[in-house]
């Protein structure tokens, strides 16, 4: 059950501080003349303002005396009255009709309305809306009090709303469940109670069969991976479709059903059972679908990967014949400049060798050019297998008008049993012979390799089917080809809002990003825009002794860095000393005795009976797996709990999504202090992965090129106030950028950032184009500027400074003839109707059929030009820039200090458990920087009364990702009676300079970044 503390719901702090008073409570000149015609008396005048502005604050009305002391002892004070009323005074006031008068004239003065009997079902019918698209009470709470304050009604009772929202949720539970099993015949219902038993002589159920993944990729177990596929498939076809069902509901009970073992899933009601099954089988079918087509693309870059490895041994092997080609070559011009007869000197030097000489040119020139194409036919033949299997499971799709590709699988499954080595297309595909004529579908690096001749339709088959399946690789990662029922790799379009939608909102939409959202208005803005910056730039570009242009190329210094105060190491030791030495278990329990965390970790399904304490079994698991001991370990460590009550939590109550949730509570607790303001805005954040180690035994571990090893990203958005905003885990293969806007759209904490920065992986055209079409300034830290082009606004402007910058022009007419489409993709992530991972993703790679892909390429040539050239003009803006970014990297480093079990290797082989682990340490991170703003805030109030000076400097040096006092080994107590002091959130920093002596300012230290 959610409390009120995890809503919204208005409620008084117990002591609220004199500039809250002075800021919020002050009745006004227009509320006191009010006062004063309604009520003569001054202390009937008294209890009008103080339910007045009570009401103003929190929306209800209430006794007189539960409103907090501080505020009655300042309104009285306000007001004059030298002696504010006794405790009986407030309740026989509280209990005569004056009180009954005050409040309909308060209403009447505010325009509030009391709910009656019409307004409650409105109400109701709002809580069903809310609870379609949301499964925690507290957040269909909060939906309603929106809504109460948007129509200007009165707030009712916290635990009206909370009968409302259950109510709600209940209803809309139901109605899903009742339509899934309204389709579900016998035989459907037949083959899920078979899931839920064991047969003898087999180990395992059904129903644990059907949440297996895929474990490290050998051959033997693909195959035993795509047999679970078709049996998944044999399922599929009997169970009706749940697209109907909110995503949201579809997501909350699969977890549902994935946390219920067979005992577990007996004892719920058929009605339930049945739903959460058939939500699970598909679920766990459609992932096997996109792990199926993320194995083909992961087969195919093996090969390549094989090949130009290959390709560069034989590279190193052939030095000799190279040398002998040459010193030929050099033969052959000397012999040309013979005289009398240059022939007769060719003869000599080429001799009857004249064929064996060509046949070596053409084997050393087919090669040339790194081309290791014909290396990977030999690693082909061990995997062809596989990757036919994987054809002949995958049903495909196209997502254009261009089914060439489609039209080739099909070739390729008809003839995957012929044993010739090449094929004559006039006879196996005779409608594909003019397609591949014409359409440039392969490279042509590819089509010397196919063709046995170049005027000739017959093909070498083996080329042939690497060249198809690499097309299927390629058209896979740009959306060319779509899966049918996949989820990651299903057709995007069916995920975007309708025209019919997009025109309802596209007005409000164009209002809340700022952004005009006709074609002309658009590109004119644009144009004008980046007309601006580059005719600025140009001119001030004389003037900048911080960027130059050599050959043709941008060149920009390195800054200094910003030097830290005087005597900064003694003060930062002092504060080291101050801060003590602290056990990581009891920094824990101090955060989560502040915000109650446990409190979002309840049951998954509604049947399951409480916890015994709730907060040790919480702490104890957040430990485990946030800084990776393990069950095993943990119950070594902490005597209370035994491995089975730590993992069972895991299991049975700890989701993404509530892991999210504890994230944001953790995040809106540190925006109210005062300290990491002076680190940074919140309007900013910085994207970045690090490396997490895996076991290579699942799909999503990979070897990552530049870190080396094993493993995932963990991949996090982070506050220019330090605190992370957002993590994810992806793998090594997966282009970062991917995912870089995600974070800022799916954080839902009070710390909102507009401008996000990024390493260099972020600065791709796409990024560019969407971001800006979703409001978010892209503003990534560029290393390689001198290699980037710019784009001028139209084909006739030239520069007097900077023209050599300039490689071409923007096509204004492509971008006004796809901005209908592009906006469409930009209103249905603000909608929540598709991610901007699963766009970038689409858009992440070249694709010829994708206009889509051209339209915002073109769009962010504009941007991403306008933001370089200012990036070349502005110290200030890289110096931002690299502070935040650093940050990010800080703030990696940090986390996996955190991580400090198991040698810091992820051991869970589930890739939802591995999404869950890299979230646990995300909690565990914030957690502990909480507590180190708290505890420095503490230690600063404690210097400051010793006259020591705690200037803006000294501040702004801070930094929350301090270890030194936090002892991370050895036994550990979850002491949960030790006392436990408040916040300071109402601690002000800048008074405290006041208390000692300033000290000499900092001298900037020439360092460079």
């Amino acid at each position: 059950m959610s409390a009120i503390q995890d809503t919204a719901y208005p409620r008084f702090r117990t002591e609220i501080p004199q500039h809250e008073l002075d800021a919020v409570y002050t009745p006004t000149s227009n509320e006191q003349r009010w006062a004063r015609r309604c009520a003569k008396q001054l202390p009937h005048r008294f209890f009008l303002l103080l339910h007045l502005k009570a009401y103003q604050k929190q929306g209800f009305f209430c006794p007189t005396v539960d409103l907090p002391s501080d505020l009655s002892g300042y309104i009285a004070q306000r007001l004059g009255l030298r002696k504010r009323p006794t405790k009986i005074q407030q309740r026989q006031y509280d209990q005569s009709s004056a009180r009954d008068r005050h409040i309909n004239w308060i209403r009447a003065y505010v325009g509030s309305r009391v709910l009656d009997d019409e307004d409650r079902i409105w109400l109701a019918n709002q809580a069903i809306n809310a609870a379609e698209s949301r499964e925690v009470l507290a957040d269909i709470i909060n939906i309603l009090l929106e809504e109460l304050v948007r129509h200007r009604f009165e707030i009712p009772g916290f635990t009206v709303l909370l009968r409302l929202a259950k109510d709600a949720r209940a209803t809309v539970n139901g109605r899903c469940y009742r339509s899934i099993v309204s389709e579900l015949a016998d035989e459907a219902k037949a083959l899920i109670n078979a899931l839920l038993v064991s047969p003898p002589g087999i180990e395992i159920s059904g129903w644990q069969r059907l949440k297996r993944e895929i474990r490290k990729p050998t051959n033997k177990e693909i195959r035993s991976y795509l047999q679970h596929l078709r049996w998944l498939k044999g399922m599929i076809g009997q169970l009706p479709e749940v697209k109907s069902i909110p995503v949201t509901k579809r997501r909350q009970f699969a977890q549902e059903a994935r946390a219920l073992d067979v005992a577990k899933m007996a004892r719920i009601p058929a009605r339930k059972r049945y739903a959460l099954a058939v939500i699970l089988i598909r679920q766990q079918y459609a992932q096997s679908l996109d792990d199926t087509a993320e194995l083909l693309i992961k087969l195919m870059r093996q090969l390549e990967t094989t090949a130009q490895q290959n390709l560069l041994t034989y590279q190193m092997e052939q030095t000799q014949r190279t040398d002998r080609l040459v010193s030929c070559f050099k033969d052959v011009l000397t012999a040309m400049e013979a005289e009398p007869n240059p022939w007769q000197s060719l003869q000599a030097v080429v001799g009857d060798k004249r064929q064996e000489w060509l046949d070596e040119c053409e084997e050393h020139l087919a090669y040339a050019g790194n081309n290791y194409l014909p290396f990977m036919l030999r690693p082909f033949r061990s995997k062809r297998s596989l990757l036919y299997n994987c054809l002949e499971i995958l049903t495909f799709k196209s997502t254009s008008s261009d089914t060439l590709s489609i039209q080739l699988i099909d070739l390729l499954r008809k003839t995957r049993s012929l044993k010739a080595e090449t094929l004559d297309l006039h006879v196996h595909g005779p409608d594909l012979v003019e397609d591949i004529r014409q359409t440039k579908w392969t490279l042509e690096k590819w089509r010397r390799l196919i063709f046995t001749r170049p005027d000739s339709l017959t093909v070498h088959r083996k080329y042939f089917e690497l060249a198809v399946l690499n097309l299927v690789k390629q058209e896979l990662k740009s959306a060319d080809l779509a899966v049918v029922h996949g989820d990651r790799f299903d057709d995007h379009r069916d995920q975007l809002v309708s025209w019919s939608a997009y025109e309802q909102e596209i007005d409000q939409y164009g209002l809340e990003v700022e952004l005009p959202i006709e074609p002309k208005a658009l590109s004119r803005h644009l144009k004008d825009q980046l007309t601006q910056v580059s005719r600025s730039v140009d001119a001030s570009f004389p003037d900048n002794t911080h960027a130059a242009i050599e050959d043709g190329r941008i060149v920009i210094k390195r800054n200094q860095k910003r030097g830290l105060p005087t005597n900064w190491q003694a003060l930062d030791d002092d504060i080291t000393r101050r801060l003590g030495t602290r056990s990581i278990v009891d920094v824990l329990v101090d955060a989560e005795r502040w915000l109650g965390l446990h409190r979002e970790f309840g049951p998954l399904s509604g049947y399951e009976g409480r916890v015994e304490d709730p907060r040790l079994r919480f702490i104890a698991t957040l430990f485990c797996y946030g800084c990776n001991l393990g069950p095993s370990q943990t119950a070594d460590s902490i005597k209370q709990l035994n491995r089975r009550q730590v993992a069972w939590l895991n299991l049975n109550h700890v989701t993404e999504d509530r892991l999210d949730r504890a994230v944001v509570k953790v995040i809106n607790a540190y925006k109210k202090y005062e300290l990491p303001g002076y680190w940074g805005t919140g309007r900013r954040a910085a994207a970045d992965g690090t490396k997490w180690n895996l076991y290579e035994q699942n799909l999503l571990s990979e070897y990552h090129i530049r870190y080396g090893g094993y493993g995932g990203i963990g991949y996090y958005h982070v506050s220019d106030t330090y605190i992370a905003l957002f993590s994810h885990f992806i793998p090594c293969g997966v282009h970062e950028a991917v995912y870089i806007l995600d974070g800022l759209l799916e954080n839902r904490s009070d710390i909102q950032p507009d401008t996000l920065h990024g390493d260099t992986q972020a600065q791709s055209y796409p990024v560019f184009g969407l971001s800006y079409l979703l409001g978010i300034k892209l503003m990534p830290r560029i290393r390689n500027i001198k290699d980037l082009n710019f784009y001028r606004p139209d084909r006739r402007f030239r520069y007097a400074h900077i023209e050599e910058l300039f490689n071409g022009h923007i096509d204004w007419a492509r971008i006004e003839r796809h901005l209908p489409d592009m906006l469409r993709v930009a209103v249905s992530i603000k909608l929540g109707k598709i991610t901007a991972s699963t766009i970038l993703r689409r858009l992440g790679t070249y694709s010829r059929k994708n206009k889509l892909y051209f339209a915002f390429r073109e769009l962010g040539k504009v941007v991403r030009t306008g933001f370089l050239l200012n990036y070349i003009d502005d110290v200030e803006l890289r110096q931002t820039i690299h502070a935040a970014t650093n940050k990010n990297e800080q703030f990696n480093g940090f986390a996996k200090w955190s991580f400090f079990g198991g040698e810091g290797i992820i051991t869970a082989n589930l890739r939802h458990e591995q999404q869950k682990v890299v979230k646990y340490n995300h909690l565990v991170a914030n957690m502990l920087i909480l507590h180190n703003v708290e505890a420095l805030s503490r230690v600063l109030r404690e210097m400051a009364a010793e006259g020591i000076a705690i200037t803006e400097d000294v501040l702004k040096a801070l930094s929350p990702y301090r270890t030194r006092h936090i002892n991370r080994f050895g036994d550990y107590t979850l002491d949960l009676r030790r006392p436990v002091g408040p916040q300071l959130f109402d601690l002000k920093l800048a008074e405290l300079a006041l208390q000692g002596k300033p000290k000499d300012q900092a001298s900037p230290e020439d360092e460079s970044e």
